[in-house]
């Protein structure tokens, strides 16, 4: 409706405000270029009821004169002391008194387009919740193998398929995990990851089938294998590298803890509740960690940049390896694993059984010594780094492990064998958390891809070395088992002294 048209209608209601200003306030608050023109906006503030007022006492009879008085007086009141009030209280730009006329309307700058709040700062203590509950998914297993054979009628050694269920999904998603997260945002695919996990757990809880189960196992084994190179990589991307090693410190006390802390809770939730409990709490734990993280996220995991790393899909694996630090990176990845997460560390607690005659239980605590070390590390990562650099915790841990293998193999009695666990815990995350960093700057563009790749040659030589050091057991017994992996680390730990290299 053109202005005419509204200040008639104004004009010819009855003596109330209440009929002109919400008429008023439509043409000052809303601004609605459709029905107006831009000069009756700028006449209306600037005055113009008052000159009409003027006009009309002068050329029309006295009953106008009442009607026009009564209805314009208030009015302009509202408009020139009352609405400017009000527009600024809510951000609109009131007439500037100090240049004596308005600002012209196209000059008054319009509404912000709009943009989706960003989602606040995640804790990293939520980040390491995640990565507790992933990692304890892992190890949770290690006491509940008697009970759920027993329960679901199969031998134990049929029962270990729920391990190699997790194990093979948890390497192997890491082809399609990284290069998902990098173009669709990785804590996104980290958070629906965690919720898919936690339903697997649940659902384990209720099955009554080993088959069920196994599948149940693999379904979990896919989605915790997302979780923590997404979330890693996610920490790379926030904090500057200086001090993205003491950050991601921080973020593995989870895993630690989990290491720690999975097989012994299983183990007496089992024994006082049945072997199905354990499933149900952790995940439980799963489903509120992913709760939080989602509600965090808010809008942003529902509405992500895709494409904003810049995910090139699995091309990127091309790009990462056609760099000789790629390359190198790779490398070493697949050694530690060979030589140590396949090789000596997963045989530790049957050389304490078989060696020193210490029963299942015994050797468990002795073994979770490793953990204490690791959270030693967690806690101490900022001194250490401060005082050795990256390049002297890669020398001191490494050439650490070796010496500690070395002692391993020689050890008199388990009592030796325990402290060392824990120097060992503290000496491998001294060398493998370098390591680990340096996966998250070795392919900048597409971060979610370079620790996806780092994680899959650790799982490959984890496999491989799983083999090679029982096949060796076969032949030299522990003990030489022990000190040919140490001499491998050794090896190992020099060249990287060596041929260090980030980006």
């Amino acid at each position: 409706m053109p202005d005419a048209a509204i200040l008639a209608g104004g004009l010819a209601a009855p003596c109330s405000t209440a009929s002109v200003v919400p008429q008023a306030r439509t043409v000052i608050r809303r601004g609605d270029t459709a029905s107006i023109s831009r000069r009756a906006d700028v006449m209306a503030v600037t005055g113009f009821p008052l000159r009409l007022a003027r006009g009309l006492l002068l050329r029309h009879w006295p009953p106008m004169i009442t009607n026009g008085a009564c209805l314009l007086l208030p009015a302009s009141i509202l408009l020139r002391k009352v609405l400017p009030r009000r527009q600024k209280e809510q951000g609109a730009e009131a007439p500037d008194p100090a240049a004596g006329r308005p600002r012209r309307l196209d000059a008054v700058p319009l509404a912000p387009p709009y943009r989706p709040r960003m989602p606040r700062a995640i804790p990293i203590a939520l980040f390491a919740l995640a990565g507790f509950t992933t990692g304890a998914g892992m190890r949770m297993l290690d006491p509940l193998l008697p009970l759920i054979a027993a329960d679901l009628g199969v031998r134990v050694a049929q029962a270990t398929m729920l391990v190699a269920a997790f194990v093979l999904p948890y390497g192997l998603v890491q082809l399609v995990a990284g290069p998902l997260g990098d173009r669709l945002g990785k804590v996104r695919i980290a958070v629906f990851a965690v919720l898919l996990f936690g339903l697997g757990l649940v659902a384990s809880y209720f099955t009554a089938r080993f088959g069920a189960l196994v599948g149940l196992r693999a379904w979990c084994g896919v989605f915790a294998g997302a979780v923590i190179p997404l979330l890693m990589a996610h920490v790379a991307d926030s904090v500057p590298y200086a001090e993205r090693q003491v950050t991601i410190s921080r973020f593995l006390t989870g895993m630690v803890m989990a290491q720690l802390l999975a097989g012994p809770v299983s183990g007496v939730l089992a024994e006082f509740a049945g072997w199905r409990v354990p499933f149900l709490v952790l995940g439980l734990l799963a489903l509120g960690v992913g709760g939080l993280l989602g509600r965090r996220l808010g809008a942003a995991l529902w509405r992500g940049d895709a494409g904003a790393a810049g995910g090139r899909g699995m091309a990127a694996y091309l790009d990462l390896l056609r760099k000789p630090s790629g390359r190198w990176l790779m490398a070493v990845a697949f050694l530690d694993g060979f030589l140590l997460f396949g090789g000596a560390f997963p045989f530790t607690g049957s050389f304490l059984i078989e060696v020193f005659g210490r029963n299942a239980a015994e050797a468990g605590l002795i073994v979770a010594g490793f953990g204490i070390g690791a959270f030693a590390y967690t806690r101490g990562a900022r001194p250490l780094l401060k005082r050795f650099g990256e390049a002297g915790l890669l020398t001191v841990g490494g050439i650490g492990l070796a010496l500690l293998l070395a002692g391993l193999a020689l050890a008199p009695s388990w009592p030796v064998v325990a402290l060392v666990q824990v120097a060992l815990g503290l000496a491998f995350y001294m060398f493998h958390g370098v390591l680990q960093t340096m996966s998250t700057e070795a392919l900048p563009e597409a971060r979610g891809t370079a620790v996806g790749a780092f994680a899959l040659a650790l799982f490959l030589g984890q496999s491989g070395g799983s083999l090679a050091f029982g096949l060796g057991l076969t032949v030299i017994g522990y003990r030489g088992a022990f000190l040919a992996a140490a001499a491998g680390v050794l090896a190992l730990a020099l060249w990287t002294r060596r041929g260090a290299r980030v980006g």
